[in-house]
């Protein structure tokens, strides 16, 4: 079935159940709602740096555009299972509506934000099986930020090019393998892996299965205002404004991996069972 962002997200649900479900994603953090939990670990990537060339399944769609086949030696850990990488794909805006990242911090939405999902290898022998499952995707959120001023970017404006020079060649609509000039996706990270946001929720995107902890990192990498623009305008036929507003938290808890003078989630739930403890005394 096809979908889109132009005919609205409120009618994904008439053909994908799960995208009215109670648990949708992207959605809109709080940092005044955050509970901080002394439990979350740095995240571990490994085996990011694509040293080699090799050849990518490179998809481009009505919707998206994305590596969809990653090496199956990157992974990561820092989560309770290990996970697998196997689709990178990033959302923005367009030259008029610039701001195009997915979730939001106090309000704040940032240029774009990159998506690389990984699926529970430890319970499931590939993403098709982990899909749809519970406990089966783990994806890492990065915003991505642009600066105006021209003095020298990080690494992550290289890596973007290389990300996206490809998409001239690919028609869209249209899902080709391609040779892939060696990368280190790494750079397309933050440096702090020991601060994100932490929720359970679900693929922002149909069929919107609420399969994926979320780990979103709080502090953005960078690229110039060009290259933000040039994005969404690389391929056959420009792709804008290819992100889903934030959907109620409901009931969740928002968990963060970094301080923020609230009670930390551990010491709050001590307390709690203290006081239930001393009420069974009576």
């Amino acid at each position: 079935t096809n979908w889109g962002y132009t005919n609205g997200e409120s009618h994904w649900n008439q053909h994908f159940p799960y995208c009215a479900g109670p648990l949708q994603s992207p959605i809109a953090f709080k940092t005044a709602k955050l509970i901080f939990d002394a439990s979350l670990r740095p995240i571990v990537l490994e085996n990011y740096d694509l040293t080699d060339l090799a050849e990518y399944n490179f998809g481009s769609f009505s919707s998206k555009f994305a590596f969809d086949i990653l090496p199956s030696t990157m992974t990561i850990s820092g989560l309770p299972q290990r996970y697998t990488a196997a689709q990178l794909h990033i959302h923005w805006g367009s030259k008029t509506s610039p701001l195009g990242s997915e979730h939001t911090v106090d309000s704040k939405r940032y240029a774009a934000e990159l998506h690389i999902v990984h699926y529970n290898s430890e319970k499931y022998p590939n993403v098709s099986m982990a899909f749809d499952k519970s406990d089966g995707l783990a994806v890492l959120g990065v915003f991505i930020e642009h600066l105006t001023l021209s003095y020298r970017l990080g690494p992550s404006v290289q890596a973007m090019t290389t990300f996206f020079h490809i998409s001239l060649k690919s028609p869209r609509n249209v899902t080709n393998s391609h040779n892939i000039p060696a990368f280190d996706i790494r750079t397309l990270m933050p440096q702090r892996l020991d601060e994100y946001f932490r929720y359970d929720g679900s693929l922002t995107t149909p069929p919107c299965y609420q399969s994926v902890q979320w780990t979103v990192f709080k502090n953005p990498i960078t690229v110039s205002q060009a290259q933000v623009t040039y994005l969404p305008f690389s391929i056959a036929v420009p792709l804008i404004n290819n992100f889903r507003k934030p959907l109620p938290i409901e009931n969740r808890v928002v968990l963060s991996s970094f301080k923020l003078g609230k009670i930390a989630f551990h010491e709050r739930r001590m307390a709690v069972n203290a006081i239930s403890y001393q009420l069974q005394c009576y």
